[in-house]
């Protein structure tokens, strides 16, 4: 019996590993995506700065269209996500199929993570 402990216990590390690495890798990509979107449109914020919108406007714009990029995944992610329980429960004999609290922690880290990437280039532009 502890052998499976032991497989079951570097099951969940390397998933963790894993998760961390999607995590850190979707981050990333939103951060690009959303500079590049910015620096095509530096002359356009320009304008509306020039014309008088302040940069919590900005930000505000800018910010919005990546977190509505981020909800989009996150509500596919869950869609996804909703069959795994079973699937996980049937490979690890140790999983518990209860794992609402995880999903929602996992959204609001990735929440916080599209925050962070969605703010970014914001600064980095108009610093």
């Amino acid at each position: 019996m502890e052998i499976k402990s032991r497989e079951t216990g570097l099951y969940v590390q390397m998933l963790g590993i894993f998760a961390t690495l999607a995590l850190t890798l979707s981050g990333v990509g939103l951060y690009g995506l959303v500079a590049y979107t910015v620096g095509l449109r530096t002359r356009e914020i320009g304008i509306r700065m020039a014309l008088g919108a302040n940069r919590r406007k900005i930000l505000r714009q800018v910010v919005g269209e990546g977190m509505k990029l981020a909800a989009i995944g996150a509500a596919i992610g869950i869609v996804v996500a909703l069959p795994l329980p079973r699937v996980l429960e049937s490979l690890l004999q140790s999983f518990s199929s209860e794992w609402n609290l995880g999903l929602s922690v996992d959204s609001g880290g990735d929440s916080v993570v599209a925050l962070l990437a969605c703010y970014g280039p914001h600064e980095r532009r108009l610093a």
